[in-house]
């Protein structure tokens, strides 16, 4: 769903329009995996977004990380992977909430991107899956829209 939000934006969110990906003047996000890019690397929010879609479609098809028969134990690094996926996952919806929002309410979608980041929020905080400084960028998003 978080993929499909982003796809409505994607036409508005460029190369020129977002050079870097960022959730507002305060959170810059870098791109980070084992191959290309092994230091944080700045770059612009859709090739991060691209980055982090193929990223994440590597790690949810490894079956050594999410296996899929009946009877196989889960990795000691299970937690740590979904943890890093899902606090990946949030920058999407910083990005889209800081910088595309104008579109997202142009479009009529503003209720369907609430309504899927409270679940998403809901979720994470639930299970404690991301670190709370990780949410800040959207508190006072929603501290101002009484949610």
């Amino acid at each position: 769903r978080i993929n499909l939000i982003y796809g409505t934006i994607s036409d508005y969110c460029t190369e020129q329009s977002c050079p870097v990906m960022s959730g507002g003047p305060k959170y810059e996000y870098r791109w980070q995996d084992e191959h290309k890019y092994r230091k944080p690397t700045a770059l612009s929010a859709p090739q991060y977004m691209n980055l982090l879609m193929d990223w994440i479609e590597v790690q949810i098809n490894n079956e050594d990380i999410f296996p899929t028969n009946v009877g196989t134990p889960f990795p000691k690094n299970f937690l740590p992977v979904v943890k890093k996926i899902l606090s990946r996952l949030f920058r999407v919806f910083v990005h889209v909430y800081i910088h595309h929002f104008d579109r997202i309410t142009q479009m009529g979608s503003e209720a369907h991107v609430n309504t899927c980041y409270k679940h998403f929020y809901y979720f994470v905080k639930e299970f404690n899956l991301i670190d709370t400084k990780e949410l800040e960028p959207l508190v006072s998003v929603w501290v101002g829209s009484g949610t």
